[in-house]
Formats: structure tokens, sequence, C-alpha cells
């Protein structure tokens, strides 16, 4: 993992304040507007985009091109941009665009710093409850309207004391929804659809579990920086690191992990 001086961990935290101050400014005039349109990105299902989307990617990719115009950018919307630092951006300008257009404040800006080890930092933003969950690079602390505390994820160590998070089953194949479910059957509570906000409880340590499938590394990386940061585990369902996308497993503690992930692979 690249090393950061002191005075470079504060200058990728201010870059990424900038991002998600342009993100939310660009994307809340559109948040539970009746003229909002969706377009659908996916052919033999519903993958949504919206104008908002696109504008907050842009003017995110615009602070960097004037603060960081050296380093590498990945984005849902835009693909990828070539750097020579060494270190990439992974953005979501929104993620949990179905949530969005639904009027439900469980979508988010993620941001992401990465090396070739995977993410460095992360935030996860919510504009319209004025939010920041943030972990990594000597952080892992969350700020609100009025209040700011540590991040921490709580101390949950076995299945039936769990609360699980998950947008199963509207994701994944069937062979996934049935491990899915072997898990959910022993947790104490269960809950669908909060996007990334769940990861975000998770660390906030609300909540100890989240499952989720058919994921992009912009969908991840910010998450797995936050929940890290605050003492938990990501991996893979078969434990490998999840930063490139696919499954994921994140939990409050490895003890936690280790009986979420027996039950996921049967």
């Amino acid at each position: 993992m690249t090393d950061f001086t002191s005075s470079q961990a504060t200058d990728i935290w201010s870059v990424a304040d900038r991002m998600a101050d342009a993100a939310g400014a660009a994307i809340l005039p559109h948040f539970r507007s009746v003229t909002l349109d969706a377009e659908n990105k996916l052919e033999g299902g519903f993958d949504p985009v919206t104008i908002a989307d696109r504008a907050a990617e842009t003017v995110m990719r615009e602070v960097l091109a004037d603060l960081r115009p050296d380093d590498s950018i990945l984005g849902e919307e835009y693909g990828p941009k070539d750097g020579t630092s060494g270190l990439t951006w992974v953005l979501d300008p929104i993620d949990g665009t179905r949530s969005f257009i639904s009027g439900t404040p469980t979508w988010g800006v993620l941001i992401a710093l990465s090396d070739r080890s995977g993410p460095v930092m992360g935030m996860i933003a919510q504009p319209y409850t004025g939010e920041r969950f943030m972990g990594g690079l000597g952080r892992a602390s969350w700020t609100g309207p009025g209040r700011e505390a540590a991040l921490k994820c709580r101390d949950t160590r076995v299945l039936r004391e769990a609360t699980l998070f998950s947008t199963f089953p509207e994701i994944g194949t069937a062979s996934q929804c049935a491990a899915f479910q072997r898990v959910a059957r022993e947790a104490r509570l269960t809950r669908y659809g909060c996007d990334c906000y769940a990861y975000a409880l998770l660390a906030a340590g609300q909540i100890d579990l989240v499952i989720e499938a058919g994921l992009n590394a912009y969908d991840v990386q910010a998450p797995i920086a936050v929940i890290e940061a605050a003492g938990g585990v990501v991996t893979q369902w078969d434990g490998t690191p999840a930063h490139h996308g696919g499954t994921t497993l994140a939990a409050a503690t490895p003890e936690l992990h280790a009986a979420a992930l027996a039950r996921l692979n049967g």
C-alpha cells in the first residue's frame, strides 16, 4: 500500500470534500423532482441513469482535473481516464439510482482513492441528509447536521444476534439467492434495499452484515475503505478481496464474517 504523509492525506481528504460538495450541488435540484426522467442502460432488465448521475460525475471530474490532474479516474457513467500517479479515483455519482428515482434517501455519492493494492480511502456522502462517512488515511469518522462521531463497527460475533441488510432478492442468481437465504434464516433481523447506506450503517455500528452480488468496482471501493477503517471485514463470498466488484460480504467482526462465509458456501 502507498505511504502518504499527513500533508498528503489532508490534501486528499480536501479534494474528496470538494467533490462531494460539487456532486451534492448537482444532484439535489433533481431529487424528488416530479419531472425527473430515468433512462434504462440495461437491455433485458432495468439499470436506470438520470441527468443527476451524469451531472454529478461531470463536476467531480472537473474538480480532479483542476486539483489532481495526474491521477487516474474510474467512474460509473464516463468510464476510465488514465493517469500517471499510480492512484485512481473510483467514483459512483449516485449509488442507488433506483432509490433516487423513488424518492428514498438511501442513495449516496461514493468516492474512493485506490492504489495497486485496493482502496486506501473512501467516502459515502448523502447530500440530502447532510451526512458523510469517511474511512482511511487516518480517518474513521461520521459527520451529520450539527454532529460528528467516530466510526466503529459493533462487536457482534454470532449470526443469531446479527442484523443483516441486502438488496436480495432483486439481485443475484437463483443459487446466490439460496446462499443468501442460508444466512438470512439465522440472522436476528433482515432488512432490504438500503444501497450504499447499508454499508455506512455497518461502519457506524448500527447493523452487522451486508451481503450483495452483481457489483462493480465503483459500487464497493468506498464502502470497503469506510468499513475497514471502522474495524470491519469486507471480502467476496469466497473470501478473496472484493475491490474489483462481484460479490460482497461485509461484517462487523472477523468471527461474524467467518460464520456468514461458511453459510454462503453451504
